[in-house]
């Protein structure tokens, strides 16, 4: 496996090394360092992985002038490769929330923070993954700026954003640009899913319709829909006063998808198999039905399918909304629902075994950079998995980093290197406490 994970920096080197030499050697520093070293930040890297340094390592985040844009692109390819092109193929949008103290890091704000579960001071990342079934990895991303960054020109150029960057998009404007990025590099997959957080926004469906993506995208509770064609038409003018009626008028009323559910008979609901788990097969119960969605000025209303899916054992009800042909079968749609879990699997092995979260990186460069790292030791893992499937079937990525922390060269842990890289921290953290001492006597 170590052979393997140098072969495959081998094929990824000449993009750092067009830069400089020892950008392609610090890549390979800080790709073992996100494997080998328990906390994925700059001094821990340094204690695990020979010949770096935590410096050195922050200068290839931060100022080393190589592009990660190749090297997504080049993720995305290899990747396209493993799981791309097949008829379970899929590309999946979500977003992790980062924590970050302070207001320097970029990006950062108090906002929904989804690893706490919370409002929260975070940055926030929007991810497209390819998926086919269980085999997941992450092909784009994309750093959400708010408003309050967007309108302070000051602190975008003082994290090092872009011009042509600083410029206000929604996490929904994020998600269909690494869509549209995503065809542009060649990803090939079937449909696009999402949670609910996307698919609140009528906007975003029909930007996927419009662009002619096959989705699966999940809705709120509150969302409403028609049962009927709503044929929409500008009603007639029925007096002499006033102006003549202009808008669109639905003729049928809408209903909240939670209150039709209410409506629906215990015997309406399939028992339907989604798949083999550790715990035996995954069966849920799922009502189906093909229903009308209007946004109040589109000319005709789209005829969608609602897929609604409970948990046998629970009440939990999940909601989902797809354009797929009119024809597709209920198993199918169920599948299509079901491959969200993969990439919430898939981003939680990112953040434990290969520091999606776990970085030192305020400016934009770094924050790129680090992500572009990240999604390079994802495919790592992924290709590991699929290479000794047949022989270790249920090899996991906490295996893989587990067997690489062993196989991979380390430093030398005897006595004389364990003290010295103690006195290197305290020497930090005395630093660090004598600055703020010198801050407190300048008030």
């Amino acid at each position: 496996m170590d052979v393997h994970f140098r072969e495959f920096h081998g094929r990824y080197s000449p993009l750092f090394q067009s830069y400089s030499r020892s950008a392609g050697d610090k890549s390979l520093q800080y790709l073992k360092g996100l494997v080998q070293a328990k906390k994925k930040n700059m001094e821990r890297m340094a204690e695990v992985v020979p010949f770096s340094d935590d410096q050195a390592l922050q200068h290839f985040l931060t100022n080393s002038q190589w592009d990660e844009k190749l090297v997504v692109d080049q993720i995305a390819a290899d990747a396209n490769s493993y799981i791309g092109g097949k008829q379970d193929s899929c590309l999946i949008i979500d977003e992790t929330g980062l924590p970050k103290k302070g207001d320097k890091s970029v990006g950062v704000k108090r906002q929904w923070c989804g690893q706490l579960g919370k409002v929260d001071n975070c940055q926030v990342g929007v991810f497209s993954a390819l998926g086919y079934r269980e085999d997941v990895t992450p092909v784009g991303f994309k750093l959400y700026l708010p408003e309050d960054w967007t309108d302070d020109e000051k602190r975008c150029k003082a994290a090092g954003i872009p011009n042509e960057s600083v410029v206000f998009y929604t996490k929904h404007d994020l998600a269909l640009q690494l869509v549209v990025e995503a065809r542009k590099q060649g990803v090939q997959f079937g449909w696009v899913g999402a949670d609910g957080f996307y698919g609140e926004d009528p906007a975003f469906l029909r930007s996927l319709d419009q662009m002619k993506e096959t989705f699966m995208v999940d809705v709120h509770k509150n969302q409403y829909i028609f049962l009927e064609n709503p044929e929409p038409v500008v009603p007639e003018r029925t007096s002499n006063k006033g102006p003549a009626p202009k808008k669109l008028k639905a003729q049928t009323e809408p209903i909240r998808v939670d209150k039709w559910l209410e409506c629906q008979p215990e015997e309406a609901w399939q028992r339907t198999f989604v798949r083999d788990t550790t715990k035996g097969k995954l069966l849920v119960d799922v009502l189906h039905e093909l229903v009308w969605l209007w946004d109040g000025d589109e000319t005709e209303a789209n005829c969608w399918h609602l897929v609604v899916r409970r948990e046998v054992e629970g009440n939990k009800v999940k909601f989902s909304l797809s354009n797929a042909p009119e024809d597709t079968s209920l198993e199918r749609l169920i599948f299509m629902q079901a491959q969200r879990y993969w990439v919430e699997r898939s981003f939680q092995d990112a953040k434990v075994e290969c520091g999606l979260g776990d970085y030192q990186a305020r400016k934009w460069r770094s924050w790129q950079h680090h992500m572009a790292m990240v999604m390079m030791a994802m495919l790592f893992l992924l290709e590991q998995r699929l290479f000794y499937r047949k022989d270790i079937p249920l090899l996991s990525c906490f295996d893989i980093v587990c067997i690489l922390s062993f196989l991979l060269p380390q430093r030398a842990f005897i006595t004389d290197e364990v003290f010295r890289q103690m006195e290197i921290r305290h020497k930090k953290r005395q630093s660090a406490i004598d600055s703020a001492y010198r801050k407190q006597l300048k008030e």
